[in-house]
């Protein structure tokens, strides 16, 4: 072989090594992103239309793919058979606005094309049998879950309930909702008009009010200001001051007491009971912010549920006394939602022990077998157990001779607090209630916040308007 023929032949060689390598770089490093690329329509083309496992609560089915009569576009449409009553949850399944909720966290599974599902969508390939996706098994009580929707009604607001031992949660309801059907039907732009028509509702329905907004909690936060009183020392029966208009220092503006708590000093135990809030002002001036916002974050306001697009809790960075005191009685800059408040009763239920909050049980492959299982995991140490304890007694004593009556239940052990939380002049207040339940050693925790009750606003308050239906999903549950 003479000299040039070799060169070419070398720089051949050279080139087809070059090619197989570049190819090999696609398949191997690019290929997820390339997938991803929202203009490659053949990819989603081809993931839109394949079958999808399904998003299931006990036997009640919240996700199902359906195969679509022959000759349509797709093979599969996806569909929510109990409409708008999960959708917090699910989220949804859209050809052109990607998915939401369980449908984009367990994305990968649902779909079959998943790490966990190699060995499955090899064998798939070989017998030439179109990918099945894993079924996703949450962790909600349907009874619960239905409890929380009719006690809500079509009020604005969200409930929350989880297990306080293991974290688990059981319901997550937000109203007003959606039916994810509408949006991730096989009619392209009958779907895109309607995502239009629920992005202009001024009502936002496609907001997750548990656990993907905060919103300021009024006086549910003092169990955070009681927690961190009680691990700095003080006692149920430490007496605090509480005048009924406190000078904030620093400023001449007077915070009242919204209940009747006289014009002296009472027992944390009893200001917890009558929720005064200068007696919980002085509290949280006297600890400062450090110790509120370090007992905050033990409570899980770090904290973030990614699987349903959830976000952290807000404690202001550097609050002056003043704005420390309004933050002692949940106002000023601190933001929360149910989760992050179900979470609170929770860990005091719990002996202290915050666990941390998940909505997904089990994924299974289409044979059944389980690709992963969350197990309960601590999240964090609240407070002592000898503290929670004493928490426990004084949200009893909320509920039995406080502001908390409506939440009352024969035979069950039920602790909670009222919050009303002042929004703007032109809004009527936030409703709040948190609580734990105990019965036959089963202890649960739930919260429930009310943004809008279509009440006068004189009549707006925990205890009256988001206590009862706390109480009517503690009953449905225990």
């Amino acid at each position: 072989m003479n000299k040039p023929i070799r060169r070419i032949a070398v720089l051949t060689m050279a080139l087809f090594v070059a090619l197989l390598l570049n190819a090999s770089q696609i398949v191997v490093f690019q290929q997820d992103s390339l997938n991803a690329n929202p203009q490659n329509r053949r990819v989603r083309d081809e993931q839109f239309g394949g079958h999808r496992g399904s998003i299931v609560a006990g036997k009640t089915t919240l996700a199902v793919s359906d195969a679509t009569p022959q000759g349509s576009q797709f093979a599969y449409q996806r569909s929510y058979p109990q409409g708008d009553l999960y959708a917090p949850v699910t989220g949804y399944f859209s050809y052109d606005r990607g998915s939401t909720g369980l449908e984009s966290a367990y994305s990968a599974e649902l779909a079959g094309t998943s790490n966990s599902l190699f060995v499955r969508r090899l064998v798939d390939t070989v017998t030439g049998r179109s990918p099945q996706g894993a079924t996703v098994e949450t962790t909600l009580d349907p009874k619960a879950q239905q409890a929380a929707a009719q006690a809500l009604g079509h009020q604005q607001g969200a409930v929350v309930a989880m297990d306080a031992e293991t974290g688990a949660v059981l319901a997550m309801v937000s109203s007003p909702s959606y039916d994810p059907t509408t949006l991730s039907g096989t009619d392209i732009k009958s779907a895109g008009e309607a995502y239009g028509t629920l992005l202009q509702d001024p009502d936002s329905p496609l907001t997750n009010r548990a656990a993907g907004e905060i919103y300021p909690p009024g006086s549910t936060f003092k169990l955070v200001t009681a927690a961190a009183a009680l691990e700095n020392g003080m006692q149920p029966s430490t007496l605090v001051d509480t005048p009924a208009k406190l000078t904030l220092p620093g400023t001449k503006t007077q915070l009242p007491n919204e209940t009747q708590c006289g014009d002296g000093q009472q027992t944390l135990d009893r200001a917890l009971q009558l929720s005064c809030n200068t007696a919980f002002a002085n509290v949280a001036i006297k600890l400062g912010d450090n110790a509120l916002r370090q007992q905050a974050e033990k409570f899980g306001w770090n904290f973030q549920l990614g699987d349903v697009g959830g976000v952290a809790a807000r404690f202001p960075a550097n609050p002056d006394p003043a704005q420390t005191g309004l933050s002692g009685i949940g106002q000023y800059d601190v933001a929360s939602n149910p989760l992050h408040m179900a979470m609170v009763s929770a860990a005091i239920a719990n002996d202290g022990k915050l666990m941390t909050p998940y909505v997904v049980q089990t994924v299974r492959a289409a044979d059944l077998t389980a690709l992963s299982t969350t197990k309960p995991k601590e999240l964090s140490q609240a407070m002592s157990a000898a503290n929670a304890q004493q928490l426990q007694g004084m949200m009893v004593n909320v509920v039995n001779s406080g502001t908390g009556t409506s939440a009352q239940i024969n035979g069950v052990r039920v602790g909670g607090k009222t919050g009303t939380a002042q929004t703007t002049a032109d809004k009527p207040p936030y409703a709040w209630f948190t609580a734990f339940a105990e019965k036959n050693n089963r202890k649960i925790a739930v919260a429930v916040f009310v943004e809008s009750a279509n009440v006068p606003r004189s009549e707006v308050g925990g205890n009256v308007v988001a206590a009862p239906i706390a109480k009517s999903v503690i009953q449905a549950l225990l």
